[in-house]
């Protein structure tokens, strides 16, 4: 093939090159790539969202690679390769943790860790010690240790758009973990999702408990995150307001933090009026400190709470006697490392990756915590107490 005047050889060559590929090999060798280690287990769904490929065309792809022998059907409708393919290169991932006195931001690093050790990655972590400023400290450092990928965890919504141009400008892709960031694939919870869950539990328990009857409901925020970690209190509030028509919606920032919490409900329960007051936090901390304050005043029985993330120290206290939060809706903060992992191959492999990850959510009550929590009396020895 004649090369085009003003065309580099180079294109020549790769386009003479395509001219003796088979594509269905092509493909299949794509499929077997699909897996980032040979431990890991895929099913056809997995396959086809990292390929790109058709689902009718990964089927047969499967099929004749487990005819041949080169991958092995594990359990129904999921497979492991057989073949350990050799990486050019392991790659280079910064990950920036939000902070690392928090059950949470603990729980993700350390299945990054996991899930890191058993790739082709090192890790290298950073702390952003739930500033703003220090994030985009963090960033300059990811940049100039030449990570070939990061995965950033910081709170600030304003910092967000300076961190996303850093990495934009060094031409290094980012994952934005639970606070988007433009340009970034996001990965982390369906929060509108997680506050409708959340909500319908309050009303579930209002229903039956007050008789559908309550006067406020105090939706504890975290206005530096911006809006979408907002959506989880949303969703709350369009639950309960359908279910106690004229009920009394109150707002207080609390940055998400137990002690935070604790004064602001503390202060106002010394001139608020008693009344029955539904309770929901942008995250767990700051709901067991409005819990706290409740107890403190003598005013426990006139409260429900329900949280989110389902940390630690929240599950605990489900299970504590006469607790009055009814649950709160787990992330599975420990699940985050695999498909952080797996979501960042795909992206350095130039495999098709989405826009945006949803993690799993579901929640937890005194009557599923120990069947979904089963180990954490040897789990939580590795959590700090909230302060």
């Amino acid at each position: 093939m004649a090369v085009q005047r003003g065309e580099p050889k180079s294109a020549g060559r790769a386009r003479s090159e395509r001219r003796y590929q088979l594509e269905t090999v092509a493909r299949a060798c794509l499929v077997l790539r699909a897996f980032a280690t040979d431990e890991e287990v895929l099913g056809l769904a997995d396959i086809a969202r990292r390929t790109g490929f058709e689902k009718t065309i990964v089927f047969r792809i499967i099929r004749t690679l487990e005819h041949e022998g080169l991958l092995r059907k594990v359990e129904d409708r999921r497979y492991a390769t057989n073949v350990r393919l050799l990486r050019p290169k392991r790659f280079r991932i910064g990950y920036a943790s939000q902070t690392s006195n928090s059950p949470f931001s603990m729980a993700i690093e350390q299945s990054l860790r996991r899930a890191a050790s058993k790739s082709e990655v090192d890790l290298i972590v950073f702390d952003n010690h739930y500033s703003g400023k220090i994030a985009l400290r963090r960033a300059r450092q990811m940049i100039e240790e030449r990570v070939d990928l990061a995965i950033e965890f910081q709170t600030h919504d304003s910092v967000a758009p300076l961190v996303s141009d850093m990495f934009h400008a060094a031409k290094i892709p980012l994952i934005a973990v639970e606070i988007p960031h433009p340009g970034a694939v996001f990965y982390g919870v369906d929060n509108y999702n997680a506050g409708v869950i959340a909500g319908r539990a309050l009303a579930k328990w209002v229903k039956r408990a007050w008789e559908g009857r309550a006067d406020e409901l105090l939706l504890l925020e975290l206005k530096m995150a911006g809006s979408i970690p907002l959506l989880r209190l949303k969703g709350v509030e369009a639950v309960v307001n359908e279910a106690v028509p004229g009920i009394r919606v109150i707002r207080m920032d609390t940055r998400g933090e137990f002690a935070r919490a604790l004064a602001g409900v503390r202060k106002r329960l010394q001139s608020a009026p008693a009344v029955k007051t539904l309770i929901a936090g942008v995250n767990d901390p700051c709901v067991l400190g409005a819990l706290r304050a409740f107890e403190e005043s003598g005013r426990l029985p006139l409260c429900a709470a329900v949280g989110l993330g389902a940390i630690p120290e929240a599950r605990q206290e489900l299970r504590r006697p006469g607790t009055k939060l009814i649950g709160s809706v787990a992330f599975f903060p420990e699940r985050y490392g695999k498909d952080l992992v797996a979501l960042a191959l795909d992206i350095l492999h130039k495999r098709h990756a989405p826009s945006a990850v949803f993690a799993g959510h579901q929640l937890l009550t005194r009557d599923n915590v120990d069947s979904l929590y089963p180990n954490d009396g040897v789990m939580t020895d590795g959590y700090p107490e909230i302060r």
